[in-house]
């Protein structure tokens, strides 16, 4: 998938544009841009919560759940080089229905959602919420593009960004339990005692 770097800094983006897999230049301030920058930014967080997990006490955190993560760290490196180039398919369905099936066996270890959960805990579950609304905000601009030039990006890619944002959330609960830490819960409550006390 494309040449390996030997240059970093080339002078040609000073312009504003950057450069194709098929030679061509588009404005750096192109929809598409914006979609990779934030498949870019939520494979980094992603990154971030590999980082935390090596430092958690969460050490009962499954190795599957480990690799899970390598996985998708790769998908999403897919899915930026589908939008560069096309002709390129780097996620399927077959990527969708592992991610469900995941979503699935770790749903089987959770309690019922009864109630809104805060995006807070430990740090790994609240990177974990930072990398899901990232996901979304992925999901959203993916959508537009879409809508915008078709041909820009596959359905499957947007497929796929969706039911990541599922397996984010799924992941924040099924990494609660492990950290020792205690799912934090909307509480109208809370907000009741402020106004009373103002």
């Amino acid at each position: 998938m494309g040449n390996r770097l030997s240059k970093i800094y080339t002078r040609t983006g000073d312009d504003g544009s950057t450069g194709m897999a098929d030679g061509s230049r588009l404005s750096k301030a192109d929809n598409l841009f914006g979609v990779m920058g934030d498949i870019d930014e939520l494979n980094s967080h992603i990154g971030l919560v590999r980082a935390q997990l090596q430092r958690s006490k969460g050490q009962s955190i499954s190795k599957d759940f480990s690799q899970a993560l390598v996985i998708i760290q790769h998908l999403l490196f897919n899915i930026g080089g589908e939008l560069a180039m096309p002709e390129y398919e780097g996620v399927n369905a077959t990527h969708i229905e592992w991610l469900e099936q995941q979503i699935d066996m770790m749903n089987t270890s959770l309690p019922p959602l009864k109630d809104f959960i805060l995006p807070t805990g430990s740090v790994l579950v609240s990177q974990l919420h930072v990398a899901r609304s990232v996901c979304r905000r992925a999901e959203r601009q993916a959508v537009l593009l879409q809508e915008q030039r078709p041909a820009a990006i596959r359905r499957t890619a947007i497929s796929f960004i969706n039911r990541l944002s599922d397996w984010l959330f799924v992941a924040a609960r099924f990494c609660t339990d492990p950290e020792q830490v205690s799912e934090v819960l909307w509480d109208s409550q809370v907000l009741q005692n402020f106004a009373d006390n103002r």
